[in-house]
């Protein structure tokens, strides 16, 4: 592994939206914060409503001030929409800094994490939720399920990971926006593809492919999306192993399917137009306002049947429900991203492209940091 440039303990955060939140305040525990609003009016006033007044400088975020103001070592965090990250990393290329960012890898940052790697710096993606949090559970159950069954020996896999922001007090439509309304619909109209009864799938329109799913005695609803295929080899699922089933996915409420119905009218018959239309109309209709309380819920298992007879069985379930001091989004969002970032601070972590961590071990810590700082997860591993 290349070994990375030495990090200068400055960190720029981007942007003040609903993921900004407990992370941020770890940080300013840790390193010297640069908080980045559209303005820096908007900065302040995030750094208020945290409780950080004072605790970070600000700026607004301007066509050429972040290249002006990033150093070499610096570590550099895009909370702003995917479409912005490649920008954001060419700065931290110019300047010789580290980048992180909560967001999927795309084939831009994927391109773009070559030189950054020749020139020592970090690109450090999918450190959020999910993508984020969700491959650290599911790296914990193929490595404690390797250590039971043992990753030779010729076995049936039934692997699912589904994760959903939602009301916590529920609303007739199932369902409050946290993120870009259009976005959300966007997701609904891309295709997804997985593993089910052996044979890899895909459906058009993922909300076709809802299916009930329990938890604990409660009732969701759960559907796949994006591409689920290649990551049987990201969470180093042993190749003796055959997957049955092999799913991430999107978790709602009971009756969110029902309740959504007109939304899926639009999505199968309408154009881009009536998509934007409608997702006008939703966002003024269920917006997230300061006196709702959100409820993130993410279940990672992991079914394991040897041809010998032997089988394992593990879940992780996180269930965190928002509060005064922080929405349940911006909780979970924000603490493992934090955790990401003092890693590279700490010189944990090489040059070059990571997705979160793929080491069962470094995964474990992350998941003791988070729960010490209430981000708890419900773990049922079992013979």
């Amino acid at each position: 592994m290349a070994e990375a440039r030495a990090a200068t303990g400055r960190v720029h955060w981007i942007g003040t939206g609903l993921s900004t939140g407990s992370g941020l305040r770890l940080l300013c525990d840790a390193a010297s914060v640069v908080l980045w609003g559209r303005t820096a009016e908007r900065a302040e006033q995030c750094l208020a409503r945290l409780g950080l007044s004072g605790r970070a400088e600000t700026r607004g975020l301007g066509p050429a001030a972040l290249a002006e103001q990033v150093e070499p070592g610096d570590l550099v965090v895009s909370m702003l929409p995917a479409p912005l990250h490649a920008d954001v990393l060419r700065v931290c290329l110019d300047a010789g800094a580290h980048f992180v960012c909560s967001s999927y890898l795309s084939d831009e940052l994927e391109v773009l994490s070559v030189p950054a790697a020749d020139r020592g710096s970090v690109v450090l993606v999918e450190t959020g939720l999910d993508p984020g949090l969700d491959h650290l559970l599911a790296h914990d159950l193929v490595d404690r399920a390797g250590a039971a069954i043992g990753p030779d020996t010729p076995a049936t896999i039934g692997f699912t990971s589904y994760c959903g922001g939602i009301p916590a007090v529920l609303n007739e439509f199932r369902y409050r926006f946290s993120w870009a309304p259009r976005s959300v619909l966007t997701a609904l109209r891309s295709p997804a593809r997985y593993v089910e009864g052996g044979e890899e799938r895909l459906v058009e329109r993922p909300w076709e492919a809802v299916r009930p799913h329990v938890l604990h005695g409660e009732e969701f609803e759960v559907y796949p999306n994006r591409d689920s295929v290649p990551y049987l080899a990201q969470y180093r699922v042993p190749p003796a192993w055959r997957a049955d089933s092999f799913i991430r996915g999107t978790l709602r409420p009971a009756g969110w399917s029902t309740a959504w119905a007109p939304v899926f009218e639009v999505l199968r018959d309408g154009d881009d137009d009536q998509v934007t239309e409608l997702a006008g109309e939703l966002a003024r209709k269920y917006p997230t306002t300061d006196e709702d309380r959100d409820r993130v819920v993410l279940a990672v298992a992991l079914r394991v049947e040897a041809d010998s007879g032997e089988s394992w069985a593990g879940e992780h379930v996180l269930d965190v429900t928002g509060d005064d001091s922080d929405s349940a989004m911006a909780r979970t969002v924000s603490t493992p991203l934090a955790r990401a970032v003092l890693d590279v601070l700490e010189g944990r972590t090489a040059a070059g492209l990571h997705r979160a961590t793929d080491d069962p071990d470094t995964a474990r810590r992350w998941l003791t940091y988070l729960a010490e700082r209430g981000v708890h997860v419900r773990t049922s591993p079992s013979r």
